[in-house]
């Protein structure tokens, strides 16, 4: 039987980011974690002939939320746009997964119209050496550009 070689787990710290915005890109070097989420939307039903509740999948939800260091005001600027003038802003982030030490490759994924739910406005906190944000977000729609490989066992 073989075995996952730790060598070809990826590194968090091994990616990058990048937003495309109003058409433009821009690296976003300020993420310290990301998480994009797709959760099925399902509606229960009985039959007859069944005793227990059965699930149907009728749709999915894109959820997400990052934490960025307290280090670009961008997203402040998307949501004082949007609370001056009340144009939304839709953008997409793409994600890049290449750990350098693993033999299993890089992968790829955009995460496709992403609208902002919060936005810090403001902060500050004398306790804290680094000054970090939440923000979350909704999507709704994925593009893989390309997969990791299968990983050689050992």
């Amino acid at each position: 039987m073989g075995f996952f070689k730790a060598g070809d787990a990826i590194s968090g710290q091994e990616g990058r980011a990048y937003a495309t915005i109003d058409g433009q890109v821009e690296e976003m070097f300020y993420v310290k974690t990301l998480e994009a989420t797709a959760e099925k939307q399902k509606t229960e039903m009985r039959t007859l002939g069944k005793r227990g509740t059965q699930n149907k999948a009728t749709g999915w939800n894109g959820t997400g939320s990052m934490t960025i260091y307290y280090a670009t005001s961008r997203f402040r600027e998307l949501m004082y746009q949007y609370m001056k003038t009340g144009r939304d802003v839709y953008f997409d982030i793409m994600i890049v997964n290449e750990d350098p030490s693993s033999s299993i490759g890089n992968q790829s994924v955009v995460i496709k119209n992403v609208n902002l739910d919060s936005v810090v406005m403001a902060k500050l906190d004398t306790e804290s050496e680094i000054l970090e944000e939440d923000i979350d977000f909704t999507f709704d729609d994925v593009d893989i550009l390309n997969t990791f490989s299968e990983p050689t066992l050992g």
